[in-house]
């Protein structure tokens, strides 16, 4: 975390109303604000959030404090009312980026959802950190769905694009440590980057469920903050065919044939539904 600039908050509440791309659940949960891995193609650069902090995305994050007890008193005051609870984390931060190492906000989450527990839960990482957390996940596994990203299997591609997230041979460990546990853990490959004809074929023997998300359907803008960051530019001239542009997906899917079953695969917003 050298050269971070962490700053510490005491948010008025914790659970943020949902809308758009997520209305199906009823709160996003923001275990941070600002995310250290720092993608070069994170939709959440072109935000508000991104845009309006005059310091450049990646380079901050914004500690919640006191958030235990916060989420399990706004859980218990839905609830008392009769209203559901399913909550989508995270949507504009990694909840296990390399901060929650020291600070454990996205674990006294969980702590107090395990206490007070909604009706889904939704962990969306690329962090193998998340293993650390298992002695509770199991506790919240019957409403609870785990999402790895793994954008690919190349780490040169990797590299370029997100040479701050972490490896994925320590994402694909992780996954299947997760699995040992019973966890339901679906892969995520979101954004597509350019993989392997192996790629499929490794990623079946880790789990049963797959998601597929290109620039242009996962965005949130059809694609319009993905031009403005200039992603089109990191691809080498022979990957642009297949790998960007409207039918990525398309291109992806038909790789994924070969290793899953089409009820086994599923694009953009439906693999990111609640139960």
């Amino acid at each position: 975390m050298d050269n971070m600039n962490i700053s510490y908050k005491l948010p008025k509440r914790i659970l943020t109303p949902t809308g758009g791309f997520l209305k199906e659940y009823t709160h996003s949960l923001n275990p941070y604000v600002g995310c250290s891995f720092a993608c070069s193609y994170c939709y959440v650069r072109q935000s508000p959030i991104g845009l309006f902090r005059n310091q450049e995305w990646g380079t901050w994050v914004d500690v919640k404090q006191e958030v235990k007890e916060k989420i399990k008193t706004e859980i218990h005051n839905f609830k008392k009312r009769g209203k559901e609870v399913t909550i989508f984390m995270s949507s504009s931060t990694d909840p296990y980026q390399p901060i929650e190492y020291q600070e454990k906000i996205t674990r006294s989450l969980l702590e107090g959802m395990v206490a007070t527990p909604p009706d889904f839960l939704f962990i969306q990482t690329r962090s193998p950190i998340i293993t650390r957390d298992i002695d509770l996940l199991v506790q919240l596994k019957d409403r609870l769905r785990i999402s790895m990203t793994v954008e690919t299997d190349n780490e040169s591609v990797r590299k370029r694009f997100s040479p701050k997230t972490p490896p994925i041979a320590a994402r694909l460990k992780a996954i299947r440590k997760l699995r040992e546990h019973h966890l339901p853990v679906q892969v995520a490959i979101a954004p597509i980057l350019p993989f392997s004809e192996r790629f499929p074929e490794t990623i079946s023997q880790l789990v049963n469920r797959i998601v597929v998300d290109d620039f242009f359907t996962g965005d949130g803008s059809n694609g319009k903050r993905t031009e403005r960051l200039n992603i089109k530019s990191l691809y080498e001239e022979d990957q642009l065919a297949n790998w960007y542009g409207e039918n990525a997906h398309l291109f992806a899917i038909e790789q994924l044939k070969n290793s899953f079953s089409p009820e086994q695969i599923f694009i953009s917003k439906e693999g990111f539904l609640p139960f």
